[in-house]
């Protein structure tokens, strides 16, 4: 008999919250104290009302734009319940569900005090559950502080907000602050469960806030906070970039939903770097130096245009699947190569034409990105690009290039998703001979119901093949299947990129811009397209793909390349003896060291260097130069 276990909460979704002894009348308050966030501790105090009876709490469990079961509730500390009165109240978690508990409120109770802590101590490395602070800013995710009532709608519970932050610290929100300016502690407009967990806050000690597009309605910010003042100090021309990017993306989707946006960015080398969307932001944590250092604000450039893409797809136009409600519902990924992939490639798109990238960058990154899915991703002949997707929560740990990635494949739905909705593009703008582009789509698809606050409007996959038949009759059903459910050894929509686009995938000896900007800014050596491996600049491999040459001589990820033709390794002495041994040139000697065991492995590899390039088609219609050109003036 289980009595203690979590009773699904779409069973639970049509019972009053009566039954579950919380009262529907008072919001509850959330206080979060983050005056201890540079000693990696936060603080918060949650009131709820309540009636008599048994109750389970939640914790977060699915959080939004993450995929995964990635609520934090390892790092949660000091959990107590307590009277109003100050009484303690005895909770037990749940034998199965980690992230409920259960407990009785005693007769006469009105509201439960609790107290929480956030252990704000994770590495700088994964999404919103990584490293959060540093000594002089902070970004402060709701869903680690507060726990729910079980059967509670996120949309329907209301919540009250406050925030009290280091002395001298200022913050960016979309939330609406309704305390004076200067108050010790920020109190906040009354909002939704789902609308507070989607409102993050950024804080720091070097705070910066600029206004976008400031003759665009509703009003967007960009709101940074950085390490050190100098940090803050970006280009008259990079903040021009981002406003033109405000007008490119109300051409785009005409219509917004959203009633002011802040781009929430952490400037900071001790923060996990990465970007999650919000329907009103986004928390986008990059390098501190990213916008004063022009390889770094190229090589990030489109983290800030993807994330806000996300706000017309994936937060207001969002999968069946994601759509659960709340946060204890397991989400169902398979039309991420729509949610991800669609917004990869209008977040690229989206990045060229507002200036980040000029055109050359933006071909040169797709270039590399249709090499590597067409030539290094063995794994496709048994995981194909949907299976990706449907599996996204058990990928997600795995990084690009980690040991064996080309052979287990990883969230390729993002940059296999962007050719595959490239293709679409062409598709589209070749059947209608220039006339339509999934420009249409982008308007009619993601800007249904013109412009809204900040809601959920979930499709299928048969609203997608609807949508694009609205704009261009084809059988998408099929032209998207074929691909999605492909385990071909190659990437399906290079045929159609290289028949459409006016440019055709092909190899080179010199690197394009975009390899130079990523071997710098990762410091390997990529000889993928070559010898097979990756390395970094001090031998290490970091992978070796599967088939290769270095594959079919032994090499593995984790050997270190000590010497090369009797040499102590250096990246530039491989990349001559790749050179010296073109045609008939001696084989590459190399000595390696394998966890203490050292041995000579030779590669008899004689093609020289190799590297992807979009060479021009002439007397072709150049679709892919159309495609980026700015739609406003």
């Amino acid at each position: 008999m289980q009595l203690f276990r979590l009773i699904p909460l779409a069973a639970l979704a049509a019972a009053s919250l009566a039954a579950t002894h919380v009262s529907a009348q008072t919001p509850i308050t959330l206080a979060v104290d983050l005056t201890d966030a540079p000693r990696k501790i936060l603080h918060a105090v949650e009131t709820i009302p309540v009636q008599p009876g048994p109750l389970t709490l939640l914790y977060p469990k699915w959080i939004p734009g993450e995929h995964m079961p990635s609520g934090p509730i390892d790092n949660q500390a000091g959990f107590v319940i307590a009277t109003s009165t100050g009484t303690p109240l005895k909770w037990q978690r749940d034998l199965v569900d980690m992230y409920a508990y259960h407990l009785t409120v005693p007769a006469g109770t009105t509201q439960l005090n609790i107290k929480m802590d956030f252990l704000a101590t994770a590495a700088a490395s994964g999404y919103s559950a990584g490293a959060s602070t540093s000594a002089k800013l902070a970004l402060l995710s709701w869903n680690e502080l507060i726990v729910y009532p079980a059967d509670a709608k996120a949309s329907e519970l209301m919540i009250t907000p406050s925030l009290k932050v280091p002395t001298g610290w200022k913050f960016g929100t979309a939330l609406e602050e309704t305390s004076y300016p200067g108050s010790p502690i920020a109190a906040f407009k009354t909002v939704s469960l789902e609308q507070l967990i989607d409102s993050p806050v950024l804080t720091g000690r070097w705070f910066r806030e600029i206004p976008l597009a400031t003759e665009v309605t509703p009003k967007h910010f960009l709101d940074m906070a950085a390490d050190g003042p100098e940090d803050l100090d970006l280009p008259q021309d990079r903040i021009d970039s981002y406003s033109k990017l405000i007008r490119e993306s109300g051409e785009l989707f005409k219509s917004r939903h959203y009633n002011s946006y802040h781009f929430l960015v952490s400037l900071s080398d001790q923060v996990a770097h990465f970007g999650l969307e919000h329907h009103q932001s986004s928390d986008d944590r990059v390098a501190e130096k990213t916008f004063v250092d022009d390889g770094q604000f190229i090589a990030n450039g489109l983290l800030l245009p993807h994330e806000y893409t996300h706000s017309w797809n994936g937060k207001y136009r969002r999968p069946a699947g994601l759509a659960t409600g709340d946060y204890q519902t397991p989400m169902k990924g398979d039309l991420l190569w729509v949610y991800e992939g669609l917004t990869e490639y209008l977040g690229d798109v989206l990045t060229s034409r507002c200036g980040i990238w000029p055109t050359s960058v933006y071909i040169d990154r797709l270039a590399t990105i249709a090499g590597y899915l067409n030539d290094l991703r063995p794994g496709r002949t048994w995981r194909d690009l949907q299976d990706t997707a449907t599996s996204a929560q058990i990928l997600y740990d795995y990084t690009l290039n980690a040991p064996y990635d080309n052979w287990r494949r990883n969230t390729d739905y993002y940059d296999e998703g962007e050719l595959l909705w490239l293709e679409v593009d062409l598709t589209i703008r070749a059947k209608s001979n220039g006339k339509k582009s999934l420009n249409d789509f982008a308007a009619a698809f993601e800007g249904v119901g013109g412009n809204t606050g900040p809601r959920v409007v979930p499709y299928t996959f048969n609203d997608i093949v609807t949508g694009l038949n609205n704009i261009v009759p084809n059988d998408w059903a099929t032209f998207l299947r074929k691909r999605l459910d492909s385990n071909e050894l190659h990437a399906p929509e290079l045929a159609g990129i290289d028949a459409l686009s006016g440019y055709k995938l092909t190899y080179t000896d010199k690197p394009n811009y975009w390899e130079q900007l990523t071997e710098g800014q990762e410091s390997m050596v990529d000889t993928r397209f070559s010898l097979g491996m990756q390395i970094d600049y001090a031998g290490r491999v970091a992978d070796v793909m599967i088939g290769s040459i270095a594959d079919k001589a032994g090499f593995g990820p984790g050997m270190r390349i000590i010497a090369v033709n009797g040499r102590a390794f250096a990246p530039p002495l491989l990349r001559a003896a790749i050179k010296d041994a073109v045609g008939n040139g001696p084989a590459i000697e190399l000595i390696v060291e394998n966890e203490g065991y050292y041995k000579v492995i030779p590669l008899n590899y004689h093609a020289g260097e190799k590297y992807p390039t979009f060479e021009r088609t002439p007397n072709t219609p150049a679709r892919l130069d159309d495609i980026v050109q700015p739609l406003t003036k």
